[in-house]
């Protein structure tokens, strides 16, 4: 069996990342906190994001509970795999997944610095960092039983290149998850007012809105200064890169969106 390891610091984007490594590599299997998946479905392990507490959850993604163990190796033997992928806090973890599973030395080594961008992994620890939300890579219909009353949302459907869905992925917030931050709209659209409004060539803005899901989506109109002796294009691009950078400033993020209209052109008086 070819023995894959992924690993990365908590909050990182490995398990969002996990289904479409696993597709391009042609893994069929994945182990992930405690689960063993295998085509995108659940079919054993208790994940450690149903633990109480983070050393119990740590335990649980580990292996280190005999009966958990033994469940995960029972199913293993039904399947023919030639190839697992192992993810991890770090390498020493996968490698002791490995070991708890008997399933030999692990001959491909992957971190999620390979295979994420620096943005996309800010934007991961935003969520977890700010939200408290961690993504699990399997269905929803297979957590929502087991996470009743707490925290859990849908995610999104991984689609390969030629449009096949390859599987699902689900959002909740464990127990052992307990300091989140609250930042209002109005963080986000005072820092987009406050660049723009900074902007010599910008005489309006309007109909301001932020949409946060997990990273936050920002739209607006402007109005521009007469008269045009400027490139426009040249000028919408300096102005998204200018809150996209306060925003990396501010949340070490940057937004999903920045979606701007040039809806007119006037003398530049004063903002309304």
């Amino acid at each position: 069996m070819e023995i894959y390891s992924l690993s990365g610091a908590s909050g990182t984007g490995k398990s969002t990342s996990a289904l479409q490594f696993a597709h391009n590599h042609h893994i069929r299997a994945i182990i992930d906190d405690g689960l063993l998946i295998i085509d995108g479905e659940k079919v054993a392990g208790t994940s450690a994001k149903f633990e109480k507490s983070v050393l119990r959850a740590v335990r649980r993604a580990i292996f280190d509970e005999e009966a958990h163990r033994t469940e995960v190796l029972n199913v293993l033997q039904k399947y023919e795999l030639p190839s697992i992928l192992l993810i991890g806090t770090s390498t020493k973890m996968t490698k002791k997944i490995a070991e708890r599973l008997a399933l030999g030395q692990i001959k491909h080594f992957y971190k999620v610095e390979d295979i994420r961008s620096e943005k996309e992994i800010d934007r991961a620890r935003f969520v977890r960092e700010i939200q408290g939300q961690h993504l699990m890579p399997v269905p929803f219909r297979q957590v929502e039983q087991n996470f009743f009353k707490r925290f859990i949302q849908r995610g999104m459907d991984i689609i390969a290149p030629n449009r096949v869905k390859i599987g699902e992925t689900t959002l909740v917030r464990p127990d052992f998850h307990q300091q989140t931050i609250t930042i209002a709209k109005t963080v986000y659209t005072d820092i987009v007012k406050h660049v723009v409004e900074s902007n010599s060539l910008v005489t309006r803005i309007q109909h301001l809105q932020c949409i946060v899901n997990q990273v936050p989506r920002i739209s607006f109109e402007i109005y521009l200064a007469a008269p045009v002796n400027y490139s426009i294009p040249e000028q919408i691009l300096a102005l998204q890169q200018a809150i996209a950078d306060s925003f990396s400033v501010h949340f070490h993020m940057e937004p999903e969106q920045i979606n701007i209209r040039v809806i007119g052109i006037e003398r530049k008086t004063h903002y309304s």
